[in-house]
Protein backbone atom coordinates (compact mmCIF):
# COMPACT_ATOMS: atom_id res chain seq x y z
CA UNK A 1 0.00 0.00 0.00
CA UNK A 2 1.15 3.58 -0.56
CA UNK A 3 2.47 5.47 2.22
CA UNK A 4 0.40 7.59 3.83
CA UNK A 5 1.20 11.16 3.99
CA UNK A 6 1.79 11.50 7.76
CA UNK A 7 0.62 8.95 10.55
CA UNK A 8 -0.97 10.67 14.18
CA UNK A 9 1.19 9.59 17.14
CA UNK A 10 -2.05 10.27 19.02
CA UNK A 11 -3.59 7.39 17.44
CA UNK A 12 -4.29 4.59 19.85
CA UNK A 13 -3.50 2.20 16.49
CA UNK A 14 -0.10 3.98 16.02
CA UNK A 15 2.92 2.37 17.80
CA UNK A 16 6.10 3.86 17.74
CA UNK A 17 9.01 1.52 17.52
CA UNK A 18 12.11 4.14 17.60
CA UNK A 19 12.76 2.36 20.99
CA UNK A 20 13.09 -0.65 18.41
CA UNK A 21 15.98 0.74 16.46
CA UNK A 22 16.86 -1.16 13.58
CA UNK A 23 18.48 -3.79 15.74
CA UNK A 24 16.96 -7.49 14.28
CA UNK A 25 16.48 -9.28 17.17
CA UNK A 26 15.31 -6.41 19.29
CA UNK A 27 11.90 -7.26 20.76
CA UNK A 28 9.35 -5.46 22.65
CA UNK A 29 6.07 -6.76 24.43
CA UNK A 30 3.05 -3.74 24.62
CA UNK A 31 -0.17 -4.53 26.84
CA UNK A 32 -2.88 -1.43 25.77
CA UNK A 33 -6.30 -1.07 26.35
CA UNK A 34 -8.35 1.48 23.98
CA UNK A 35 -11.48 2.51 23.04
CA UNK A 36 -12.86 0.33 19.23
CA UNK A 37 -12.66 2.42 16.74
CA UNK A 38 -15.63 2.56 14.47
CA UNK A 39 -17.26 0.10 12.00
CA UNK A 40 -15.16 -2.60 13.41
CA UNK A 41 -16.76 -5.77 12.16
CA UNK A 42 -19.17 -7.26 9.74
CA UNK A 43 -21.15 -4.62 8.97
CA UNK A 44 -25.18 -4.98 9.54
CA UNK A 45 -24.40 -8.70 11.13
CA UNK A 46 -21.66 -8.28 14.33
CA UNK A 47 -19.10 -6.17 15.74
CA UNK A 48 -17.09 -4.56 18.45
CA UNK A 49 -19.16 -1.35 19.19
CA UNK A 50 -18.04 1.59 19.05
CA UNK A 51 -16.05 3.02 22.03
CA UNK A 52 -16.19 -0.40 24.01
CA UNK A 53 -12.97 -1.72 25.48
CA UNK A 54 -10.53 -3.46 23.07
CA UNK A 55 -7.62 -5.07 24.95
CA UNK A 56 -4.22 -5.51 22.58
CA UNK A 57 -1.60 -7.92 23.63
CA UNK A 58 1.29 -7.23 21.33
CA UNK A 59 4.57 -8.11 20.29
CA UNK A 60 6.96 -6.03 18.54
CA UNK A 61 10.17 -7.76 16.80
CA UNK A 62 12.25 -5.98 14.79
CA UNK A 63 13.87 -7.66 11.72
CA UNK A 64 16.42 -7.22 8.75
CA UNK A 65 13.29 -6.07 6.88
CA UNK A 66 11.72 -4.28 9.18
CA UNK A 67 9.26 -4.81 12.08
CA UNK A 68 7.50 -7.82 12.79
CA UNK A 69 3.97 -7.48 14.46
CA UNK A 70 2.32 -10.45 16.14
CA UNK A 71 -0.63 -10.49 18.72
CA UNK A 72 -4.30 -10.71 20.05
CA UNK A 73 -7.19 -8.38 20.34
CA UNK A 74 -9.47 -9.06 22.70
CA UNK A 75 -13.25 -7.50 23.24
CA UNK A 76 -16.94 -8.07 23.37
CA UNK A 77 -19.03 -8.39 20.01
CA UNK A 78 -22.78 -7.55 19.90
CA UNK A 79 -24.49 -8.69 16.91
CA UNK A 80 -27.94 -10.44 15.92
CA UNK A 81 -28.49 -14.48 15.76
CA UNK A 82 -29.46 -15.17 12.19
CA UNK A 83 -32.00 -17.75 13.17
CA UNK A 84 -34.22 -16.39 15.61
CA UNK A 85 -33.23 -12.65 15.47
CA UNK A 86 -32.85 -12.45 19.07
CA UNK A 87 -29.57 -9.89 20.19
CA UNK A 88 -26.40 -11.60 21.35
CA UNK A 89 -22.77 -10.82 22.40
CA UNK A 90 -20.03 -13.07 22.12
CA UNK A 91 -16.02 -13.01 23.32
CA UNK A 92 -13.90 -12.03 20.99
CA UNK A 93 -10.22 -13.19 19.91
CA UNK A 94 -8.43 -12.25 16.96
CA UNK A 95 -5.10 -13.14 16.53
CA UNK A 96 -2.77 -10.28 15.07
CA UNK A 97 0.66 -10.71 12.71
CA UNK A 98 1.88 -8.73 10.03
CA UNK A 99 5.02 -7.24 8.27
CA UNK A 100 5.95 -3.73 8.45
CA UNK A 101 8.60 -3.01 5.93
CA UNK A 102 11.09 -0.53 5.95
CA UNK A 103 10.36 1.64 3.14
CA UNK A 104 14.10 2.26 2.14
CA UNK A 105 15.25 -1.36 2.54
CA UNK A 106 14.55 -4.90 -0.04
CA UNK A 107 13.24 -8.28 0.55
CA UNK A 108 16.16 -9.12 2.07
CA UNK A 109 16.22 -6.22 4.08
CA UNK A 110 19.66 -4.55 2.06
CA UNK A 111 18.85 -0.57 2.08
CA UNK A 112 18.05 0.31 -1.83
CA UNK A 113 20.30 2.41 -3.25
CA UNK A 114 17.22 4.49 -4.91
CA UNK A 115 13.54 4.01 -3.59
CA UNK A 116 12.07 2.12 -6.59
CA UNK A 117 8.79 3.22 -7.26
CA UNK A 118 6.75 0.29 -7.58
CA UNK A 119 2.84 0.82 -7.04
CA UNK A 120 1.84 -2.97 -8.02
CA UNK A 121 4.93 -4.46 -6.06
CA UNK A 122 3.81 -2.36 -2.43
CA UNK A 123 -0.04 -2.44 -3.28
CA UNK A 124 -0.36 -5.41 0.01
CA UNK A 125 2.29 -3.96 1.91
CA UNK A 126 2.44 -2.13 5.46
CA UNK A 127 5.27 0.40 5.71
CA UNK A 128 7.22 1.63 8.83
CA UNK A 129 6.74 5.33 8.74
CA UNK A 130 8.85 7.83 10.27
CA UNK A 131 9.50 5.06 12.85
CA UNK A 132 5.32 4.88 13.31
CA UNK A 133 3.34 1.60 12.50
CA UNK A 134 -0.45 1.58 12.00
CA UNK A 135 -2.23 -1.07 13.10
CA UNK A 136 -5.32 -0.24 12.27
CA UNK A 137 -5.90 -2.05 9.05
CA UNK A 138 -4.34 -5.63 10.65
CA UNK A 139 -6.75 -5.50 13.04
CA UNK A 140 -10.07 -4.77 10.92
CA UNK A 141 -8.44 -7.78 8.98
CA UNK A 142 -8.21 -10.33 11.88
CA UNK A 143 -11.25 -8.75 13.51
CA UNK A 144 -13.44 -10.12 10.39
CA UNK A 145 -11.80 -13.11 10.32
CA UNK A 146 -12.07 -14.32 13.40
CA UNK A 147 -15.82 -13.12 13.80
CA UNK A 148 -18.83 -15.81 12.44
CA UNK A 149 -20.59 -14.75 8.62
CA UNK A 150 -23.37 -16.59 10.47
CA UNK A 151 -23.83 -15.71 14.33
CA UNK A 152 -26.43 -17.89 16.25
CA UNK A 153 -27.43 -17.20 20.04
CA UNK A 154 -26.72 -20.60 20.93
CA UNK A 155 -25.30 -23.77 18.46
CA UNK A 156 -28.68 -25.38 18.82
CA UNK A 157 -30.91 -22.30 18.00
CA UNK A 158 -34.32 -23.48 16.37
CA UNK A 159 -35.10 -20.71 15.29
CA UNK A 160 -38.84 -18.68 14.23
CA UNK A 161 -41.82 -20.29 13.60
CA UNK A 162 -42.41 -20.09 9.44
CA UNK A 163 -46.42 -19.60 10.11
CA UNK A 164 -46.34 -17.28 13.37
CA UNK A 165 -43.12 -16.70 13.66
CA UNK A 166 -42.92 -17.92 17.62
CA UNK A 167 -39.32 -18.85 18.54
CA UNK A 168 -38.89 -22.16 18.54
CA UNK A 169 -36.41 -22.96 21.73
CA UNK A 170 -38.93 -21.04 23.86
CA UNK A 171 -41.98 -23.44 23.44
CA UNK A 172 -40.30 -26.76 22.17
CA UNK A 173 -43.77 -28.47 21.82
CA UNK A 174 -45.23 -25.89 19.21
CA UNK A 175 -46.35 -26.77 16.28
CA UNK A 176 -49.65 -26.24 13.94
CA UNK A 177 -51.96 -28.81 12.62
CA UNK A 178 -50.60 -29.96 9.06
CA UNK A 179 -53.15 -29.21 6.12
CA UNK A 180 -52.76 -31.94 3.24
CA UNK A 181 -54.21 -28.99 0.43
CA UNK A 182 -55.62 -31.81 -1.53
CA UNK A 183 -57.60 -32.99 1.02
CA UNK A 184 -58.69 -29.32 1.71
CA UNK A 185 -59.95 -29.00 -1.43
CA UNK A 186 -62.37 -32.33 -1.70
CA UNK A 187 -63.93 -31.27 1.65
CA UNK A 188 -64.34 -28.00 0.45
CA UNK A 189 -66.21 -30.21 -2.83
CA UNK A 190 -68.06 -32.05 -0.45
CA UNK A 191 -69.52 -28.81 1.40
CA UNK A 192 -71.07 -27.95 -1.61
CA UNK A 193 -72.94 -31.00 -2.72
CA UNK A 194 -74.00 -31.24 0.96
CA UNK A 195 -75.35 -27.08 0.65
CA UNK A 196 -76.65 -28.19 -2.66
CA UNK A 197 -78.86 -30.89 -1.69
CA UNK A 198 -79.96 -29.22 1.23
CA UNK A 199 -81.32 -26.29 -1.44
CA UNK A 200 -83.19 -29.00 -3.59
CA UNK A 201 -85.11 -30.48 -0.44
CA UNK A 202 -86.21 -27.30 0.93
CA UNK A 203 -87.59 -26.11 -2.64
CA UNK A 204 -89.58 -29.37 -3.15
CA UNK A 205 -93.31 -28.99 -3.90
CA UNK A 206 -95.92 -30.13 -0.69
CA UNK A 207 -97.23 -33.42 -0.91
CA UNK A 208 -94.73 -35.01 -3.09
CA UNK A 209 -93.18 -37.38 -0.57
CA UNK A 210 -96.52 -38.46 0.33
CA UNK A 211 -97.59 -39.38 -2.81
CA UNK A 212 -94.34 -41.12 -3.51
CA UNK A 213 -95.28 -43.19 -0.35
CA UNK A 214 -98.73 -43.84 -1.52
Amino acid sequence: MALNARLDHRNPLVFDTHELGRRPGALQRLNRTIDAPRDLGVAGVIGVPEGSPLELELRLESVMEGVLVTGTARAKAEGECVRCLEPLEQQLEADLQEMFSYPDADDRGRVKAEPADDAEEDEDRLFVEDGLIDLEPVLRDAVVLALPMQPVCQEDCQGLCSECGVRLSDDPDHHHDAVDIRWAALQGLAGSLEDGEKDEMSGAEPGVDEKQEK
